[in-house]
């Protein structure tokens, strides 16, 4: 304190001096072309201040607060946390409000404690809520079940925990199941936050939803759904990620009176998108260019998250607040040159400065225990039964369609394929076949241990031993991707961290990632992101009609269905 005390009195010099630097005020919205003195993580003052250990002249560019991700899963990007974190500091995101809903889900509170263990002395603050929802529901099998019991020794060993994750348990909080009200009443009686996870949820539901402390929503689709969300108290998260894109249709919603309400997450990000595009500043970018004002586009981005977080002491460039500080050369494309976290560089020119060293934890290596799948994977059709209910996907949504076909043109139809899930924890070993519509498949197979939320295995493909072969190829790699194609291996990506991560950095497998999407659509394949899709197909939180290990899932009614009748 004293030192940041005769910093900001201009005393003694600044650890670090940012001059000419045009400083985007949050508070009051303006630009300000002024100088930032930093006392070792601290800002210690803004204003005409010239002393400095080092100084660095920013020569008019731009000088944000660090961006904050206000809702992800680490373990989509396919990274574990340091990859992760070299992987979207670069891009100016320093804060990520994080949820290990996807590991919990394979291996329970051992899960957890690796997501918090690896992500200690990370350039990154990495905030946990603790998963509500594992597994989301009791049509599917899980690795692990977390009850209201477990949630409370999760608080009790992550204090620092913010609260309770998205509770994606809607009809649970609607018919009062008990386990769903005690986890939302420890959360409530340790006066932490809990997020929320409502699609379609509207009228007298969404307003019990919200009245028992429920108070984010990331999975609104129409600004229809956003502004009865808003106007009930939710504090909404914008959507942009690689399946699920949201931003377009919300930001009608967004103006100068709403705008406090709003902030922006990526949900899920996949490797290629992170090199490629970037992190929370590929959303800036986004927004700006459909119309958005670049400064509350940059609010929305830093300090709307903090406050809503309760993180007192990020999203803003002000005395007090910790140093992490974003240098772009302008507002439209937010071109990231510099980024400081806690007043020390640690990316510049997109090149990552900061050692990282990544933990080995033996206890989430070996999850993947399949069943015999010999001839198991093909759709045979009952006697009598004349139509078949079909998954439709929607791209870039994760939502879905609930149609059908007559089952006379099942194996005709260009356009239809089968889908598989099979529960790979070693609980039961069940095996569920389904029809899917919209991946466009000629011949051929995906499969991937990357399947919401329990992350069972799931199979897309026409030839059932194609599909068998890839089930073969991703327990061999113990988790992971594959693409087959007329018995042959086109591509893989192994995940052998719960199923779920590499131990690679994410240009080596944003590259393994990309040649999986180029022999996808070597079958056929003509949807953009086919994996990230896919491993939605097996929500059964998410409308219309989704498949677990369990079976067809009328995700509407939230129950199971027939695949013929």
């Amino acid at each position: 304190m004293k030192k940041l005390i005769d910093t900001a009195l201009g005393e003694i010099p600044a650890s670090l001096l940012l001059k000419n630097a045009q400083v985007i005020n949050v508070f009051s919205g303006e630009i300000v072309n002024t100088n930032v003195a930093v006392a070792d993580s601290t800002i210690a003052g803004v204003g005409p201040y010239t002393e400095g250990e080092k100084i660095v002249d920013l020569k008019g560019r731009y000088l944000l607060p660090g961006l904050i991700d206000a809702h992800i899963h680490i373990e989509s990007s396919l990274l574990t946390p340091a990859n992760f974190t070299a992987a979207i500091v670069p891009h100016g995101t320093t804060t990520i409000i994080a949820d290990p809903h996807e590991i919990a889900n394979v291996a329970g509170l051992t899960g957890v404690e690796y997501m918090v263990n690896a992500s200690r002395d990370l350039p990154l603050d990495v905030f946990f809520m603790m998963p509500s929802c594992v597994p989301a529901t009791s049509l599917e099998t899980s690795g692990a079940f977390l009850d209201a019991n477990t949630i409370k020794e999760a608080f009790r060993l992550y204090p620092q925990s913010l609260g309770l994750a998205e509770m994606m348990n809607f009809p649970g909080v609607i018919f009062k199941n008990e386990d769903v009200l005690e986890k939302i009443r420890t959360a409530c009686n340790q006066n932490r936050l809990i997020d929320g996870h409502a699609p379609r949820l509207e009228g007298k539901k969404l307003n019990a939803y919200c009245g028992v402390g429920i108070n984010t929503d990331h999975e609104c689709t129409t600004s229809e759904e956003a502004r009865e969300k808003l106007e009930l108290g939710m504090h909404i998260l914008v959507r942009e990620g690689s399946a699920a894109k949201n931003l377009t249709e919300l930001l009608p919603v967004i103006n100068e009176y709403t705008w406090p309400y709003f902030s922006f997450c990526s949900d899920d990000r996949h490797p290629s998108d992170l090199v490629k595009e970037g992190s929370i500043n590929y959303i800036l970018r986004k927004a700006v260019a459909a119309g958005l004002d670049p400064i509350t586009a940059v609010r929305i981005a830093t300090i709307n998250a903090a406050r809503h977080y309760r993180l007192a002491k990020l999203g803003a460039i002000a005395p007090g607040y910790q140093a992490d500080l974003v240098v772009v050369d302008n507002l439209t494309d937010f071109n990231v040159k510099e980024v400081y976290k806690k007043g020390r560089l640690v990316a510049s020119d997109h090149v990552f400065l900061h050692s990282l060293v990544d933990i080995n934890d033996s206890t989430i290596l070996d999850t993947v225990h399949l069943p015999n799948l010999e001839n198991k994977l093909k759709v045979t059709v009952p006697p009598g039964k004349k139509y078949a209910r079909v998954i439709d996907v929607l791209p870039e949504q994760i939502i879905t369609k609930n149609t059908c076909i007559s089952t006379k043109n099942i194996s005709s139809a260009e356009d239809i394929s089968v889908i598989a899930v099979v529960e790979r924890h070693g609980n039961n070993g069940q095996i569920a076949i389904g029809l899917v519509k919209g991946f466009g498949i000629k011949n051929g197979a995906l499969a991937s241990t990357v399947a919401h939320d329990s992350h069972n295995l799931i199979l897309v493909g026409k030839d059932a031993q194609d599909m068998e072969l890839a089930a073969h190829t991703i327990a061999d790699m113990h988790g992971g991707l594959a693409v087959v194609r007329e018995g042959k291996i086109l591509a893989s990506l192994a995940l052998p961290v719960a199923g779920l991560m590499s131990r690679e950095n994410v240009f080596t497998v944003a590259e393994q990632y990309d040649y999986l999407l180029q022999a996808a659509k070597e079958t056929g394949c003509s949807l953009p992101s086919p994996f990230m899709t896919m491993s939605f197909l097996s929500l059964p939180v998410i409308p219309e009609l989704k498949i677990t290990d369990q079976g067809l899932i009328d995700a509407v009614c939230l129950e199971k269905t027939d695949l013929f009748f």
